[in-house]
């Protein structure tokens, strides 16, 4: 699918309301030395809108593994269960650092689901 224009003021503002961080591995563009997208919560190919409300900032690694994911399956309790929404969902209510603060772990089965679709542990983002 052909991408969206999204205006340079528009960007800005989700941009600073993410904090400059992706809204799921909660890393920065220096932090992972890699530039943040503008990435659509409902992805388009499902007929999600190109507004406000339906965009957050993610790092290209968690954006291209979500793809036009927006559930998966809970490991533990078999459900079906939506993934992580870092524009409505508080981070720390779903997720935590592993002790030595490398690996993220889902606490619930939204953070369970959200770890395994986004790979967010994956080696290549993995900061140490």
């Amino acid at each position: 699918m052909m991408s969206t224009y999204i205006s340079v003021a528009l960007r800005k503002r989700v941009t600073k309301l993410a904090g400059h961080r992706c809204g799921y591995c909660l890393r920065t563009e220096e932090l992972m030395g890699m530039s943040m997208t503008i990435e659509h919560l409902i992805p388009q190919a499902l007929g999600g809108s190109t507004t406000e409300d339906n965009l957050w900032l993610a790092c290209t690694s968690c954006n291209q593994f979500k793809g036009t994911q927006i559930k998966g399956r809970d490991s533990q309790s078999r459900h079906s269960v939506k993934l992580f929404n870092p524009r409505l969902q508080v981070w720390n209510e779903h997720f935590a650092w592993s002790a030595d603060g490398t690996q993220i772990l889902g606490k619930t089965p939204c953070g369970r689901v959200t770890v395994i679709a986004l790979q967010m542990n994956n080696p290549e983002i993995i900061v140490t």
